[in-house]
């Protein structure tokens, strides 16, 4: 008897047109291999804007092998439910950054991390406040978590309002909870609970 394939639910099966999410100023779509040169580009000049705030960028992080090991990486995470990364682009199809849910848990826990960033020319333009309500709705509304957790540096002051503005709640303070720049790096730990999704 030949084994039975494992199913998922439509949400995860190969689609001829691409899953998006769309709002009133911006949509989310995963990323794809036609992407790359816009990701490159934009990483590039926003390298010295988002290097405080992220892991240490290995020296091909631009590279298109990279990517494309980053999109098979991607797939692999939605085939698997382990995870779900989107681009974030403006209505003109700009790409403006990228928002993600990453280490998904299921059972007992139902819960997920959330990470998001923003190139440097389209910072502090609104365009993440348009997003995260995008992504959270998937994670509540069709992953059907439980909890979303995020996690931003002390001194994050626009993450900070970021996630108070969206409705997370600070749980607390994590000392040197990731390696950020290269350095072990105290965190303020938020989450949203789906009962506080609106």
């Amino acid at each position: 008897m030949a084994p039975q394939r494992k199913t998922f639910p439509r949400l995860f099966l190969p689609r001829s047109d691409p899953f998006r999410l769309n709002g009133e100023r911006v949509f989310l779509r995963p990323a794809e291999r036609g992407d790359y040169e816009a990701w490159a580009t934009l990483r590039a000049q926003s390298r010295a804007f988002l290097a405080p705030w992220e892991p240490s960028w290995p020296p091909d992080a631009l590279a298109r092998t990279s990517f494309r090991a980053r999109i098979a990486r991607y797939a692999e995470d939605w085939r698997t439910d382990q995870g779900y990364n989107f681009f974030i682009f403006r209505a003109d199809e700009t790409l403006v950054g990228g928002v993600g849910l990453s280490n998904v848990r299921r059972g007992v826990s139902e819960t997920a991390s959330l990470g998001y960033w923003v190139g440097l020319p389209y910072a502090r333009q609104g365009h993440m406040t348009a997003a995260l309500p995008l992504v959270l709705d998937f994670a509540f509304s069709r992953l059907r978590l439980h909890r979303v957790e995020a996690a931003c540096l002390p001194t994050n002051i626009p993450s900070r309002a970021l996630l108070t503005r969206t409705g997370f709640q600070q749980e607390g303070y994590a000392r040197q909870y990731l390696c950020i720049d290269g350095k072990w790096q105290d965190h303020l730990l938020f989450a949203m609970l789906r009962g506080d999704w609106r």
